[in-house]
This record gives structure tokens, sequence and C-alpha cells, in this order.
């Protein structure tokens, strides 16, 4: 039998798989990677909020990334260079947020653990709140499906058909906010961007439709989180970091079969 510790580290990390590899996927189309790991980033100085007035972290965090989200969005429409706004607000808010946390008093705080999470210390009541979140925001997304699918691939014909790319924008960015504070505590503010890019990257050359890429994002979410799990309790390696090398390695194999798929083709 596993110890309570690893079922409730791979419940977790499967919980987290089930909403990032769906919300992956519209990352991966809409081309916001970028957009992820400032979003992410903000988590820190939403940690330090958190602590500082003490609020649950949860929801500290989910309020400074859907700020930090909002607050891009609005750069995105100006005149001006949204990879340098990116690239500005994303390690401001990093660096804001680290200065932030060493200024609260008399907190003991592990920001390793914040930075690229601790799923082996995950509780029972972490795994109830990151299941209850991942199937609200997969409610969500399966609901509005239809109208994100259609203003990702041409906001002409979402025009045409009455819908509202910004509204849909903003569903994306709901999500992207909450899985940020769902995530941090199992791969942490660094590496959350790595798990909702690397799985839907993985899935897109084996798969044809929008529907297929996301379960397939989401099998491969569970497989890195089950596989770099049992390496990091194997080898005592960080697991966040492992599960992450392991969707990177299962990225590299869905590459490589796509070319001996074109080769023999």
């Amino acid at each position: 039998m596993l110890d309570d510790f690893l079922i409730r580290s791979l419940l977790a990390g499967i919980g987290v798989a089930l909403i990032t590899g769906p919300l992956g996927c519209f990352v991966v189309w809409r081309r916001m990677a970028y957009f992820g790991d400032a979003t992410a980033h903000a988590a820190v100085l939403g940690v330090a909020i958190s602590l500082s007035f003490s609020v649950p972290l949860i929801l500290g965090v989910l309020l400074m990334s859907f700020a930090m989200a909002s607050a891009i969005m609005g750069f995105a429409g100006r005149d001006q260079g949204v990879d340098t706004i990116l690239g500005v607000v994303s390690h401001g808010a990093l660096a804001l947020g680290l200065v932030a946390v060493s200024f609260v008093p008399e907190v003991q705080l592990d920001l390793m653990s914040y930075l690229f999470g601790d799923i082996l210390a995950v509780s029972r009541w972490d795994l109830t709140l990151i299941w209850i979140g991942a199937i609200v925001c997969l409610g969500v997304l399966v609901w509005r499906w239809g109208a994100l699918v259609t203003s990702t691939v041409n906001e002409e014909l979402a025009h045409s058909m009455g819908l509202s790319p910004k509204q849909e924008q903003m569903i994306v960015t709901f999500g992207l906010a909450m899985v940020v504070a769902l995530s941090i505590k199992v791969v942490g503010a660094l590496l959350i961007g790595a798990m909702l890019i690397i799985p839907a990257a993985a899935a897109r050359p084996l798969v044809r439709t929008p529907e297929a890429m996301a379960i397939v994002a989401f099998l491969i979410g569970v497989a890195a989180v089950s596989g770099g799990v049992g390496v990091s309790f194997s080898f005592d390696t960080p697991t966040g970091a492992t599960i992450v090398s392991v969707a990177l390695a299962i990225f590299g194999a869905t590459h490589v079969v796509r070319a001996i798929r074109r080769k023999a083709a």
C-alpha cells in the first residue's frame, strides 16, 4: 500500500492536471505562454498579501493572479510592445513578491515550497480545494467550449455568431488565475507555466481535434505527475521539478513520434 501522503500527492497532481490540460490548450493556441508565467509570478505577491492580512492563502493568490492577468489584458490592446510589457510585469511581480514576503512579521516561510512546490506536503484540505476548484474550472470550460474555441480560432467568425471574444478571453484569464491558486502548492509559481504548456504542446502532434488535444493533454499531465512523484520518492529529487522533467521527456517522445510518422508518410 502506498503511504497516505503519496496518495494525496498523486490525487492532488491529477486534480491539477484535470484543469491544466484543457486550459493549457488555450494557452498554446492563443500563444499566451508568457502571459501564464506573468500570472503565476504574481502568485508570490499574493502569498505575501495573504500572510500579511491573515486571509486564506488561496484567496490572496487567486485575487492577485486575477488582478495581474486583467492588468496585462488591459495593456494588450495598446500600441506598446506586449512582449516587453509581459517581461517587465512578470519579473517585476516576482521580485516585488519576494521583497514583500521578507517583510511579513513573525512568519517562518519556506519560499522554496511556493517557488517550486511541495506536493508531498499536500494536506486533505489542500486536496479538497484543488478538486473543487478543478471541477468548477473544468465545468466552465465544458460549458463555454464551443465559444472559446471559435473565439480562439477566428475572432471575426465569433463576432458574426454573436459571441464576444473579450468575454471568452476573460474566462480564460480567470481560469489561469484559478490554476495558479490551485497549483502553487503542487508545482510552485515558477513551474506552473510549464504544466500549462508542456502537456498541451506534447499532445498537439498526436491529435487532430481540439477536444482530443484537451483529453490527451490531461492524460499526459497525469502521466507526468505519476512518473514525477514516483521518481522523486525513489531518488529524493525535487518533486515539482521532477514532474516537469517527466512532462518534458513525454514532449520529446511525442515529437519523435511525429517525425517518424512524417517520414513514413
